[in-house]
């Protein structure tokens, strides 16, 4: 005897035409709903990225962190701290913030970040170290409150800058953004996907304005790293 297969259903369709407008009408507001976060990055960034050579001229350049491999920074981490170190020796630049992960005493991505900038030419004394950049939130808003960065160049991937200047404007942080090239590989579209993801969670924050995961006291980092600098 053979066995039935069962087949599922599926859902029907409204019959009348006004329920199939409201059904359309639905699925466009569901679409608007879905890309309103990344029109308003768009919207807060594009005019505000440059290339190292045009980006207007600010005090600080702030790096977020890209993971480290083997306690060294990342290739992409490696290549938004080249753009950092091409800043300073253009004069664009004064202080180097790097903001990334050190949750962990065997994971310290501003160390490394720190040795690999004193290693192409940026003075030790020129570069702060925020510890607590856990993600580009916490990392605008720990610039602000935390070091007293009013105005700076961003730095990081091209996928990323937007969000990065649209956050760091939210957070009260005047900015502009240095978007750097990488090849489209796997890692390249990962990023992008991930910033689709991303956005909202963005959004979110701008409206919200939650703390960072750590806030801690003030800092004087900066403000001393700029007086000794003398310019």
């Amino acid at each position: 005897m053979k066995r039935s297969r069962l087949r599922p259903r599926l859902p029907a369709l409204p019959r009348s035409r006004r329920s199939r407008r409201r059904l359309v009408q639905a699925a466009m507001l569901g679409c608007v709903l879905a890309l309103a976060p990344a029109t308003w990055m768009h919207a807060e960034a594009d005019s505000r990225v440059r290339t190292v050579a045009e980006v207007p001229a600010q005090d600080v350049a702030v790096v977020f962190g890209a993971g480290l491999w083997k306690g060294r920074p990342t290739p992409y981490l490696a290549h938004r701290l080249d753009a950092a170190a091409e800043l300073y020796r253009a004069g664009k630049v004064r202080v180097v913030l790097v903001t990334g992960d050190n949750s962990r005493v065997e994971y310290d991505e501003p160390d490394a970040m720190r040795t690999y900038l004193t290693a192409r030419g940026v003075p030790d004394g020129r570069i702060v170290s925020d510890y607590a950049g856990f993600d580009t939130w916490d990392s605008c808003v720990r610039a602000k409150k935390i070091f007293g960065v009013d105005r700076a160049v961003l730095v990081t991937q091209g996928f990323h800058i937007r969000r990065a200047v649209a956050l760091c404007r939210s957070a009260g942080v005047e900015s502009y953004g240095v978007g750097v090239s990488e090849p489209h590989d796997a890692t390249w579209y990962y990023g992008g996907v991930r910033e689709m993801a991303a956005a909202g969670k963005a959004a979110l924050d701008a409206a919200v304005e939650p703390d960072p995961r750590f806030l801690g006291a003030e800092e004087k980092g900066v403000h001393e790293a700029l007086a000794a600098s003398g310019r």
